[in-house]
């Protein structure tokens, strides 16, 4: 067994030498696999997080009518600027069991359409934001057995309606932008300067002709802690402490918007650590389309997604955007990291854009994104669904390293007919190609000294594997919030590794060290995955913070 460390490996080499392994097994190439898990959770999975208790946390918008599960108890919601009900009894948010497939309806009383959200350090889910009397609201949901959402009303300091969340090395939340907002502010409103409101003339910039295609901003926290905020077609790092511009970037060729309802997707690649580097942060954008695709297709004429993908090495002297292009044209696709480092790219359609009933020609293949190979080596085409995941559909990683799809098209009153893309209420999940039918996966057995990590700490990870060869490291995923296609807070680590020891038959030891700052890695939940000869064990909750609890 060679341990895959970045000490052995640079960074390309050790991603390609664990890609060459998933995708061929005696040279048949291994395309994935769906699976139906649940035909209805009752609503349309609009919105997906995955809280530390393995559950998953979906929910819709609650202004377009009943949904098909009730609230328990006989909880109505009553809202008297009701889009369609002024007493709604019915649930729009649940909480999915992926061990059982049980459903256990939620209680959400404001509006929660085209929200944002993310996870605190002590594992709770924190939403923000959304339509009508909810685009103030900041609410609630702890991961204990019987929880309900709680809700502030007015726990923000302005209307929030398409902005972007991400958790900070300080364990507070950044929420920036969204409909009519050019600035951002900070949750918990714990001191003076959390109150506060903080203007962001860059979002004012980047709205385009259309007034749009900069909601939804990328955001990624870079190993120094700063902020990188794509919109539209640019890019800026932000100081959020000093509240001030560090640095703007190069614009991204090809002049696609690539934020909503223009709908690319983002995300941060791999961080790589090693004591004796600087951790480089490389920044993904791919998909999108022509910045004025929203005005077209509302007068019905649909234009060709983008199929370009953009790479930028954020954290370089002199940074420039390598383009590459996609196997299939994509908009309203979610790029998902994977436990292995690689990508999955998945929903969407090859023309139009977000919006209702504005997109056509549903994409029903994923492609997974290589993230270690060169060139155009790094696209595959995978096996593809037959249900179509356009406008409003989601996906997350589960911990035993499927993904999870839900959501699409929740139309005016849940209509499930006459419409080109009814509401999908159903949830897939797609096997990846490393978990390849009879191929042994690594089991972690145990984390020492526990599985509450302080930084800096060494520590040590026992697994089983029945391999015999093949290479082998450690990833830490922080679970995302997903929704309009970008995985909020999404950001995985290959972690720094010492070696490994077989200890007995099939049982070994990796030796290695937690992240070093709360910058790499912010206070919180993760989920470990040993990876070994390119198939990645069930993931193990652990919990990261200075002082380890």
């Amino acid at each position: 067994m060679k341990t895959a460390s970045p000490f052995l490996f640079s960074r390309t080499s050790l991603f390609l030498f664990f890609s060459l392994f998933v995708f061929c097994q005696g040279g048949q190439f291994q395309p994935g696999e769906w699976k139906l898990v649940k035909k209805s959770i009752g609503i349309s999975a609009m919105h997906m997080a995955l809280l530390p208790n393995n559950k998953i946390i979906t929910f819709d918008r609650t202004d377009y009518g009943p949904s098909n599960i009730s609230l328990p108890s006989g909880r109505c919601r009553r809202d008297p600027h009701d889009q369609a009900l002024t007493t709604d009894c019915s649930a729009h948010s649940v909480e999915f069991d992926p061990a059982d497939r049980s459903i256990r309806p939620l209680t959400i009383l404001t509006d929660t359409w085209c929200s944002s959200g993310a996870l605190f350090p002590d594992g709770k889910l924190v939403q923000t934001g959304g339509f009508n009397d909810g685009d103030r609201a900041v609410r609630y949901l702890s991961p204990c057995p019987g929880c309900d959402w709680v809700e502030s009303q007015f726990g923000l300091s302005v209307r929030r309606w398409y902005s972007s969340n991400q958790l900070l090395p300080s364990g507070k939340m950044i929420i920036v932008g969204g409909r009519g907002q050019f600035n951002y502010e900070f949750i918990p409103k714990a001191s003076k300067s959390d109150i506060s409101l903080y203007d962001l003339k860059f979002l004012r910039e980047t709205r385009g002709s259309s007034a749009e295609n900069n909601l939804y901003p990328f955001l990624h926290l870079l190993p120094d802690g700063n902020l990188f905020v794509f919109a539209n077609t640019r890019s800026i790092l932000l100081d959020y402490v000093n509240h001030r511009i560090l640095r703007t970037y190069p614009e991204i060729p090809g002049g696609d918007a690539r934020n909503y309802p223009s709908c690319g997707s983002s995300a941060l690649l791999p961080l790589v650590l090693n004591s004796k580097k600087e951790t480089k942060a490389e920044i993904l954008v791919c998909g999108g389309a022509p910045p004025d695709s929203n005005a077209k297709a509302n007068s019905g004429v649909f234009m060709s997604a983008s199929k370009t993908c953009g790479r930028l090495t954020a954290t370089d002297d002199s940074p420039e955007w390598v383009m590459e292009e996609m196997p299939l044209r994509r908009v309203m696709g979610d790029m998902i990291m994977l436990p292995t480092g690689d990508i999955l790219i998945i929903n969407g359609a090859a023309k139009g854009t977000a919006g209702w009933g504005v997109a056509r020609e549903p994409v029903l293949e994923p492609v997974l994104y290589r993230t270690g190979m060169v060139g155009n080596r790094r696209f595959e085409v995978l096996r593809g669904t037959s249900i179509p995941r356009m406008y409003h559909s989601t996906a997350h990683l589960l911990p035993d390293g499927r993904v999870l799809v839900g959501g699409s098209n929740p139309n005016i009153r849940y209509d499930f007919m006459g419409v080109l893309f009814p509401t999908e209420l159903s949830l897939e999940a797609f096997s990846p190609p490393y978990l390849i039918k009879g191929s042994p996966r690594p089991t972690i057995t145990r984390i020492n000294p526990g599985l509450n990590l302080q930084y800096k700490t060494r520590f040590s990870v026992e697994f089983d594997s029945k391999k015999k060869d093949g290479g082998v490291y450690v990833t830490m995923v922080a679970p995302s919030f997903t929704t309009h296609s970008y995985a909020m807070n999404q950001r995985l680590l290959v972690l720094e590794v010492a070696g490994v020891r077989q200890v007995s038959g099939t049982h070994y030891v990796i030796d290695g060290y937690a992240p070093a700052t709360s910058a790499l890695a912010p206070p919180g939940h993760y989920l470990v995955f040993v990876v070994h000869g390119g198939v990645p064990s069930p993931g193990k909750w652990v919990h990261i913070s200075s002082g380890g609890n």
